[in-house]
């Protein structure tokens, strides 16, 4: 796993992520509960930026170096190392 001392910018990068998710998430809860409903098509699109932060954030987790817009791309897949707890 990085480490802010080892490995500044890409704990800058895994941080950001997580703020992206934190942001995203409290921005949905924040409209659903003021307008009390949401269209598929709107909640469909949030839940994926949603996951797409989280999934990055878990799949980079020990990457090291300058990520490239491939492996950007591939670290926004579902991982499929992480076993899901209820």
């Amino acid at each position: 796993m990085i480490d802010s001392k080892e490995n500044p910018v890409e704990w800058s990068q895994l941080m950001s992520e997580l703020k992206g998710v934190h942001e995203h998430l409290g921005d949905l809860i924040k409209e659903m509960g003021s307008k009390g409903s949401i269209d598929i098509e709107g909640y469909s699109i949030d839940i994926a930026h949603i996951y797409a932060y989280l999934s990055r954030a878990w799949n980079s987790r020990e990457f090291k170096g300058e990520m490239s817009k491939s492996q950007w791309e591939e670290f926004r897949s579902f991982p499929s190392n992480l076993e899901l707890i209820a």
